[in-house]
This record gives C-alpha cells, structure tokens and sequence, in this order.
C-alpha cells in the first residue's frame, strides 16, 4: 500500500454499533425509558449520509470523530427537548466532552500522525469489532464496561451511576469482559 494513499473511508453504517455504545453510555438509566439510544444513532446516522459532502477528514478516525460531534448535539438536543416538556432528569453529565473522551485513546492513536494508513485501518478494525462486541453484551455489562474502561469511571461512580451495589458491577464487569474476550478471539480467529 502507498504510505501517501489514504485507505478507502467504511461506509456510516458500519459505525452504527460504536456509536449506539457511546450513546447508550451516555444515557442515565432514569432517562432510558423516554428516551432511546437506538433512535439517537438513527438520526446521526441520516444527518451524517445528508451532510456527507461537508465532512472534510481523511481517514477512518476522522470520520469516527466527525459521527461523535454530530452524535454529542443529537444527545445534547434530545435531552434539551425532554427538559423542555418538564421531565428533567436530575444526575445528567455533560455529554461533548464525555463522548469526545469516550473510548478515544483508540481513536487518538489511529490519528496519530506517525501511523501508517495499514496501520490506522487495522486499529480501525479492531475498534470496530469491540463496538460490534459491546453491543452484542447485555446492557447492564456494556453500560458497565464502557463506564469503567472508556470513560475511566471509579467502581463507586459505576455503582452509583447504575443504582447497583460495587459489588454487582464488579461482577457485570468480570461477566462482560468475559463474554467480550470469547467473542472477539472467535471473530480474530482464522
């Protein structure tokens, strides 16, 4: 592969599962209910394929960044209309910042200028796969997962966060981890 050559972009919709952890993430339980992650991604996903013409990036973790601002201010306007109509949940957290954090080591290495363009897909691919992975856990232990080792939250945070005991979200952690290393090494099997 030429260095000087970009690899192709994937296509939005393969971005549909990173995005729904990352929306789902930033969800408070109380707020779920009312409001839907999966509607959240849909309506990124429509906004992104009408304004793909504006998105100026280069490569793949660009394009994962340019579908994180757009999924920040769908959240941010989703929560803003949920207040309006007086139903106001009380323990929200700011939502850009965090969603620019969210899982963004990953996505600041695949950036990194010293990075081959095999090398940012191949780390594409694999941030891919553990959304595609998160998304196929039970909520609770994707919830508890991306709390704990995208967003670096404390087991204390995660418990109170999730109305669980830290001892409950330990166990969701072990289960979740579990479950994602089995599927991840059967999907880089060969």
């Amino acid at each position: 592969m030429n260095p000087s050559v970009s690899p192709p972009l994937p296509p939005l919709d393969r971005y549909r599962s990173y995005l729904h952890v990352l929306a789902r993430a930033q969800l408070h339980p109380e707020v779920r209910p009312r409001l839907d992650a999966s509607d959240i991604v849909q309506q990124t996903l429509l906004e992104a394929h009408r304004d793909r013409e504006h998105f100026r990036g280069e490569n793949a973790a660009q394009l994962a960044g340019w579908l994180r601002r757009i999924l920040a201010r769908n959240v941010q306007n989703a929560l803003r209309d949920m207040r309006r109509a007086k139903r106001d949940p009380a323990r929200e957290q700011p939502l850009a910042a965090a969603l620019e954090r969210s899982g963004l080591d990953v996505a600041s290495w695949l950036a990194a200028d010293q990075a081959t363009p095999s090398e940012i897909l191949a780390g594409h691919e694999r941030l891919m796969r553990l959304s595609d992975g998160l998304s196929t856990l039970p909520e609770a232990q994707a919830q508890a997962v991306v709390l704990r080792y995208w967003q670096s939250c404390s087991l204390a945070d995660i418990a109170d966060r999730m109305g669980r005991s830290p001892a409950a979200v330990a166990g969701l952690l072990h289960r979740g981890l579990g479950q994602l290393r089995d599927l991840l090494a059967a999907l880089e099997a060969p």
